[in-house]
């Protein structure tokens, strides 16, 4: 859910409330994005439900949206994804929004069973109607045939549609295919156009906001322009390029994993090896199940642990930078703390694919950010990040430094 309102008087505030409680659909889910968004008024999830709901049940396209995303997210309701998914089917017909949710819930298994291909013809009508996340998105899909043929034609297109309606994610990925091909000029000017549209920093946060997070990875990719087009220096600097997958729904660990298999030399994509996975499709993967379905695709990892304290991330650095300089990827689980997370944290694996050290910085490769899916990150943000005690039930709720590499023959 992605609206926004902008900022109003005591008097106007005072005028939207009189017309939400008249019946107004309008002003009643406009009143409700006020609510969640805490503008101009206190934050109430609650109340702001109940003012959706009205305005859902008066017909409001946005509203069903609104409604249907609070269900898929279980956030303010408890999450029932089977009554997201009929919010969001009343409401295609107008909202471009809930044509992209509708997509997410076809491609993520959210309360229907996948369906790929029907996913990716609603972000292609979402995107007709002007979402450009919803372009980025099929964009990547199809450039890295994720749970359907590869198609570079329309990968192009929906990146370019993407870009024209100023969608950061969109102008990352657009920006690639043209560093790809060649064209230096044409990639930094998109990239540079998308690091504009958010503040930046020297380098990221991992736990920053997709939209933050978009500006900034255009902002990290400008910077290492010249680094991906030179020969690594063991010791001073090392980069090995990935084949990146924009993760689907909750299926960070096997979309991060299936990027270091293919690099490796399967083709396997990460809703594949999701499915070599005992748990269901959008629930989280334990780390032990991830490494016996490298086995089923021929591959041998190695699962090692660090301990979570200054000695042992000295330990996991020496061990990035040793396989780094082999020309190995290294694949880590993070953890984020935090009120802004469900029961106050989460966790995401990603790769590691690069360091620079005379700057103190690693380069990750991260399947929730649009392809290349390229990030900065300093050594003490990856010395705070890196650990996890949730990556499988095997770790007994242990808190360490695990990651996967791959063994040499």
């Amino acid at each position: 859910m992605i609206m926004t309102i902008t900022t109003v008087s005591a008097d106007e505030l005072a005028d939207l409330q009189s017309q939400a409680a008249s019946g107004d659909a309008k002003s009643q889910i406009a009143l409700a994005i006020r609510l969640r968004d805490g503008k101009g008024i206190t934050k109430n999830d609650a109340e702001a439900m109940q003012w959706a709901h009205k305005a859902a049940d008066a017909g409001s396209a946005d509203a069903m949206d609104f409604v249907g995303f609070a269900y898929l997210r279980g956030a303010v309701v408890k999450r029932r994804p089977e009554i997201a998914i009929a919010y969001f089917k009343a409401a295609t017909d107008e909202s471009a929004q809930a044509a992209f949710n509708l997509g997410q819930c076809y491609y993520g298994a959210q309360g229907t069973e996948q369906d790929c291909a029907k996913a990716l013809v609603w972000w292609e009508k979402a995107a007709e109607m002007g979402h450009g996340r919803a372009a980025a998105a099929a964009a990547m899909a199809f450039h890295a045939g994720e749970g359907l043929p590869r198609d570079a034609v329309k990968a192009r297109k929906l990146a370019e549609r993407a870009a024209e309606l100023g969608n950061a994610s969109g102008l990352v990925f657009l920006g690639e295919l043209q560093f790809q091909a060649g064209d230096l000029d044409a990639a930094k000017a998109n990239w540079e156009k998308a690091s504009k549209l958010m503040p930046t920093t020297a380098t990221g946060h991992p736990a920053q906001p997709s939209d933050n997070a978009s500006a900034q990875q255009a902002a990290d990719l400008l910077k290492l322009i010249g680094y991906r087009q030179r020969k690594s220096v063991p010791g001073k600097f090392a980069f090995v390029q990935m084949p990146h997958i924009l993760q689907g729904y909750n299926n960070c660990g096997s979309t991060a994993c299936a990027i270091f298999a293919r690099f490796h030399g399967s083709k396997i994509g990460g809703w594949d090896f999701k499915k070599l996975c005992p748990s269901p499709l959008g629930t989280g993967t334990d780390w032990w199940h991830l490494l016996d379905a490298s086995k089923k695709i021929g591959q041998q990892w190695k699962l090692i642990t660090f301990t979570p304290d200054g000695g042992g991330f000295t330990k996991a650095t020496d061990m990035l930078k040793s396989e780094l300089d082999a020309g190995r990827p290294v694949v880590v689980d993070f953890k984020y703390i935090g009120p802004q997370f469900p029961n106050g944290s989460a966790g995401h694996t990603l790769n590691v694919c690069g360091y620079i050290a005379k700057d103190d910085l690693y380069i990750l490769c991260n399947p929730a950010v649009a392809t290349p899916g390229l990030q900065l990150i300093t050594a003490a943000d990856l010395k705070n990040f890196w650990r996890s005690d949730h990556y499988g039930a095997q770790a007994k709720g242990v808190l360490s430094r695990p990651a996967f590499v791959i063994v040499t023959p």
